[in-house]
Order: C-alpha cells, then structure tokens, then sequence
C-alpha cells in the first residue's frame, strides 16, 4: 500500500460578508455625548439658581421693607385718627355747654319718668317695636326677634321714643328736628343743646353721639336711635358694649379719662358694629354724666384705604391696609370689596368665609367684624410680634404681609399691610428673565441637540409610559405603535398583548361581580350584604320595633296540581314578583319566600314609625292582587296572613351555605295567627290592631296562647279603597 497523502477539508467559504442590521436610535457614544452636554448644562442651570436665589432674596426684602413702611405710615395714622377722637370727646366733655346739658336733659328726662304715661302713645310705642322694630332687626340679623323684649320699660323713654323716634322713617329725618313741639322741659333742652352736638357729629364723622345721667339712663341721642331713653343698667342694652364702656367710665371716675369700646353687634344700630368712646361729664368736681360717641366707621376706613389713592401710596394694583381685632374679624374695609363687591364675594366664600358674612358684607358695603383673618401674621401680632412673611391671604392670594400691633390705648388691634406676591416680586420676574437670557446663548446649541437626541431616544419609552398610565388610569384596550426596533418593538408587542388580556380579564371579573351582587341582594338587605362581603363571620341585627307579615297564598297548592312544574313555577314567580313591587311601595321588605309562603316585615333595614298600618295595607294590597289574579285566570285564591309587632332578630345563617332569616317572638307569633285559622283573611295580634288607623277596621277572631299570655286576635275588614305606602 502506498503511502498518499490525505486531502485535508477546505475552510468555509461565505458567499458574501453579511451587513450587520441597522437599528435606529441612539449608540453608546452619543449617550456619553449627551450625559457631558448634560453635565454642562447643568452646571449654568446651577450657576442661574445661585444668581437667582441671590437676587430674589435681595429684592423680596425690599419689598418687604417697602411694606413695613406703609404699615407704620398707617399706623401712625390711626393712632392720630383715635388721639383726634379722644382729644375731641374729652374736650367736648369738659365745656360748659355739656355740663349744662347734661343737667338739663336729666332734669327733663326726670320730669318725663314721674309723669303719668299715655296709654295711646304707650300702645304705639309697643307697636312699633312688636312690628317695624323687630322685622328690621330679624332681616338684618337672620333670626327670629321679639320686639317686645327691646320695647322702653320706663315713663321716660316711651315718652322720648313716641315723640323723637317712631315718628321719623330714618335717622337722617330724627337728626335735624330741634324741637318735637310737646312742651316738656326735655324738649326745650333738646332744642337749645341739639344744634351744638348735631353739628359735632356731622363735623367729625361720628356715628352717634349720646349723653347718660349718672343713672344708666341714655337722657339724649343725636340721631334718635332705640337707645333714646333705654337704663343700661337693667335695660335691653345692659349686655352690649356701651353699657361695659359707661360702666368702666363711671367706675374710674376720673374726670378728662375716655374708655375706648371696641366694635361688636349693637342691637338699635339693627346689629352692624358699634364701637364707642365714653368719657364722664364733671360740673365742679362732680360727675353729672357721661358723654359717649360712636366711633366713626367711615374715618377710620379712610385712613386704611388711604383715600382710595393705593398706587400713589405704594400700594399698587393688589396692596392694601387692614386692622384686624383680638376675634380675628376685620375692623376696616377690605380693598376688594371697595372696587369690585362681586369678585369680593366669589373670592371670600372661595378662600373659606361663610356666603352668608360675604353677602351680609357687600350689602353693607363694609367688612367690619365680617371678614375674618386667621393667618399667621395675624397671630403672631396678636401676641405682640411685628414682622414679615410670606402667606394666603383672606382672599385665597399668595401675598407678602406686614404685621404688627397697632399702638392705641384700649383697643387690642393689629395692622397688616400686604400686596399680591404676584406683583410685589414683579422686579424679580424681571431679574429672573434677564438671567435666563444671558445665559442662554451660551447654552442654546447644546441644549437643541441634547433635546433632539433625547426626544429620538425616549419617544417609544413615552410611548409606553402614556399607554400604561391610561391603563392605570382604568382605560382598556390600550394599544401602542410597535415602531422598527427589534427590542422597543419587542417590547411593545408585549404591552399590546398585556393590555389585550387584562381587557378581556376586566370584563370578565366585572361581569361575574355584577352577578354575585344581583345574586346577594336577592335573598339579603344591602346592610347585611356589605357586611357579608366585608367577611364578617357572625352577622345578625336586633330591632326593637318590626311588624312581622307572615303570609300563605291559599289554594295555590290545588292549582299547581293541574299544571305542569314549569307551568306552575312561572305562575309563582308572577305573584312574588308582583307582590315584592307592592312591598317596595309600601316600604316593606321580603326575607323570606317559599312555595306558598311569603314572609316580610317593615321596619327592620329602615326603621319607620308606622310599620304597622303600612305592613297592614301591604297585606291589604297582596289579598287584592289574589282576588284581581283569581278574577283574570278564573282560579281561585286567597291570602292567610298574620301579623305581629314586636322585637325580631335577623341574621344570616350557615357558612358554606348562607341563609338569611328572621327568627323571634313577633316571626313566632305572626306563623301562628295566620296558622290558627283555616278561613283566608288578615290577621292581627292586639300589638298591631293597637297602632292602626281607625281607616282600617278590624274585628274580634279568637285568641291565641303564648308564652307570655293570652293574645287577643283581630282580623282586618278590607277597605273599599286601598292607601299605598
């Protein structure tokens, strides 16, 4: 054999290099590209947020500041405001037209208390309060008023009130009458001293002014309100704030000292705050009197709204400056309510005030003691910080606020002065603008391509992150476009599906619960079906006071015997059916149905009081539905019910196989009426027939023995029309 050598095999050839398969999307190299793009980015984002933070700090304080000095600026104001309203009710105490006045008045007015009242002026005097009086007050108010309890108890002041106040329509009228023309000493003292103090009042912009002996008696009123004549000692007013002021006055008995009363509902002034300045009246030494003034609502909402001229006082389109008492309710207009009342009121009731204090503000043009402010600042002022900070106001506005005590004798007040954060940092948005667009030409380029790339690279992602949020948010059927990458398209196919089985799965479960609920609540009350799905183990309900309705469709046995099973079955669920309609209209509720029986109550899953006249007319109305049946079908059946009225206890029995039943003495003693007596008919234990209308007549029918007694039977004489429940 020859040596040869061996053929050794041929590499593999490939016909042709294969391509390697492009794929669209983003390579490792531009990932890296965009995370060192990133990074710079970055960096002067980082860079803008330090220049930013710095600068908006520096230009929030000065608003800040700019705040602070308008609140100090009215500050100053109202503390002016109230030493010019004690300077003027001190003075005006002092003089010697008030000494004699006051003298003069409380002679007239003594004279007036011994003499003999008028019985006809007496009579139109609890008219006017029992009538006019009290509607204007119960509209103002919102509540029901007895007139008669603010009506004048004395001589005197039924006297004033017949002459000075019933016979004017408004306080305008009653403000210019001198002289009512009666001839009392009191009236010649009104027209001598009347002019000087109408004229004090309208001069300074009080409210009211009064004079009070040193009795509690009101001896003199500028404008004549229901307080003419009124003790505010024992009178209808002795509770309000004046009646605290004078007492105070009076009390410290020092002769040029003026109490300040700070504002609260004041009944004559129909409830709107009054808020008062007491001061005694001396004559050599000897307090005769005490002059009283009601502060003036409309000087101090001047100085706070500075005249309506905010932008020329630094307050812009949004400040303002308010006071706000120890109750946290405005003592002065708000701005808003000033220029706008209906954007006022949608915005109050919006940010938490009750609708009826923002209706009853922009009625009477005012936000006194109806507005409330609850925020910080209010707080920390109240207890005697002064500062700044950053909160809600009472409109619901982000806003900068400055707070502080106010410095006035008497009244424990704040001042907030605030503007809109949206327009007080107006010079940072500014700022901020201008910092963005110095810094983005440098970053524009950059920033351009690493969206662009990071929208090629994250679109499919997005994609899938919008579908699976519809699914969370409970849409079905979801479906997403593939697109051509293998894993994104892999991927998405994938979620397709997903989206496709949880589709048909939903449907399925939604269905099947639909049916286990239909099926539960038709042998359960809902009550007790919430809690069977709840997993209670042991359910069952006491009720103190049902009428049980135990009813047996006489005859149907005989007819069902000459028909088919079918046949009968569907002739059964026609009257069930039609007698559960009949239960729902009266109120009444199945518990149980067998073949010929049926058994329900009323009272049991509702309570209701007339459980048994509408359980009676519930069995009147079944025994008319047999006779109209056994009319129609030419059959003939009846209706055996009993019924009771007691405690019962329903439940529901068993595990693997629940049963929900009703079990006690009214079920017992209901089976057994019915059962006692082979003649169809409605029957009623004594408990029942004690509760039934006289509409529904029943007759004696024997008596049954029970556990507790001897149990007197009625049976129900149908009437000849029947009420549905």
């Amino acid at each position: 054999m020859s040596d040869q050598a061996t053929p050794t095999a041929a590499p593999t050839q490939w016909v042709g290099t294969p391509r390697p398969r492009q794929r669209p999307g983003l390579s490792i190299y531009s990932i890296l590209l965009i995370m060192l793009l990133s990074v710079s980015v970055l960096s002067s984002i980082v860079v803008g947020v330090i220049g930013y933070l710095n600068g908006t700090e520096a230009l929030r304080t000065i608003a800040y500041d700019r705040l602070v000095e308008i609140r100090e600026n009215r500050s100053r104001e109202v503390a002016q405001l109230f030493g010019s309203i004690e300077n003027a009710v001190r003075l005006s105490a002092m003089n010697e037209t008030s000494t004699q006045a006051a003298r003069a008045f409380s002679a007239g007015f003594d004279e007036l208390e011994r003499q003999e009242p008028d019985a006809a002026a007496s009579a139109q005097v609890d008219a006017y309060y029992r009538d006019a009086f009290a509607a204007d007050l119960s509209e103002a108010t919102g509540e029901d008023v007895d007139g008669a309890a603010f009506a004048p108890d004395g001589g005197a002041a039924g006297y004033l009130q017949y002459h000075y106040v019933i016979p004017y329509e408004n306080w305008e009228e009653a403000i210019v009458s001198d002289d009512a023309g009666d001839g009392s000493a009191w009236s010649a003292a009104h027209a001598r001293f009347h002019p000087y103090y109408r004229t004090m009042t309208e001069l300074q912009g009080f409210e009211d002014v009064l004079m009070l002996d040193t009795d509690g008696n009101v001896v003199y009123s500028a404008f004549k309100g229901v307080d003419l004549g009124t003790n505010l000692f024992d009178g209808p007013y002795r509770l309000s704030n004046l009646a605290a002021a004078y007492r105070e006055a009076m009390d410290r008995n020092i002769v040029d000292d003026v109490v300040i009363a700070d504002f609260a509902p004041y009944s004559p002034s129909l409830g709107n705050p009054a808020g008062w300045a007491v001061t005694p009246i001396a004559d050599d030494g000897e307090v005769v009197g005490a002059l009283a003034i009601e502060l003036p609502i409309d000087r101090i909402d001047e100085v706070m709204t500075v005249g309506g001229e905010w932008a020329m006082n630094g307050l812009g389109r949004t400040g303002e400056t308010y006071l706000v008492g120890r109750d946290q309710l405005m003592r002065s207009i708000s701005r808003q309510l000033q220029d706008d009342p209906a954007a006022y009121e949608g915005a109050a009731v919006a940010a938490g005030l009750a609708p009826e204090a923002a209706a009853l503000s922009v009625q009477n043009g005012s936000t006194l003691m109806q507005q409330t402010i609850s925020g910080g600042a209010v707080a920390l002022a109240l207890s005697g910080e002064a500062g700044t900070l950053l909160e809600r106001d009472y409109l619901g506005r982000d806003s900068l606020v400055a707070y502080a005590p106010l410095n006035v004798d008497g009244l424990n007040w704040v001042i907030v002065a605030q503007e809109t954060s949206a327009e007080a940092l107006v010079p940072v948005e500014d700022f901020t603008r201008n910092l963005i667009l110095s810094t983005a030409g440098m970053i524009i380029f950059v920033c351009l391509l690493s969206l662009v790339l990071a929208q090629v690279f994250v679109r499919p992602l997005r994609r899938l992150k919008a579908a699976a949020q519809r699914i969370a948010a409970g849409d079905e059927g979801v479906q997403v476009e593939a697109g051509s990458s293998d894993e994104l398209a892999d991927v998405a196919n994938a979620f397709n599906d997903m989206s496709r089985s949880l589709q048909i799965k939903s449907h399925l479960i939604e269905e099947q619960e639909k049916a286990n609920e239909q099926l539960i609540l038709s042998f359960m009350p809902e009550g007790m079906a919430n809690r069977y799905k709840h997993g209670d183990d042991a359910i069952t309900q006491d009720s103190d006071d049902v009428t049980v309705v135990f009813a047996d469709i006489v005859g149907f046995e005989e007819l069902a015997l000459a028909m088919s099973s079918d046949e009968a079955i569907a002739r059964l669920n026609d009257l069930i059916r039609t007698f559960d309609e009949a239960a729902e209209r009266h109120g009444v509720e199945r518990v149980r149905t067998t073949r010929q029986s049926y058994l329900a109550s009323c009272g049991l899953a509702t309570p209701r009081v007339d459980n048994a006249r509408r359980a009676v007319e519930f069995a009147l109305e079944l025994d008319a539905i047999l006779e109209r049946y056994s009319s129609q079908q030419g059959v003939k059946l009846g209706l055996r019910a009993g019924l009771d009225s007691g405690k019962v206890t329903s439940g529901l029995i068993g595990r693997a196989r629940v049963v929900y039943d009703m079990w006690g003495d009214a079920v017992n003693l209901a089976f057994r009426v019915q059962g006692d007596s082979d003649e169809p008919g409605i029957y009623v234990t004594q408990r029942v027939a004690d509760r039934l209308p006289d509409s529904i007549p029943v007759m004696p029918a024997g008596d049954v023995d029970t556990q507790s007694g001897v149990q007197r039977v009625w049976k129900v004489e149908a009437p000849a029309i029947i009420v549905e429940g």
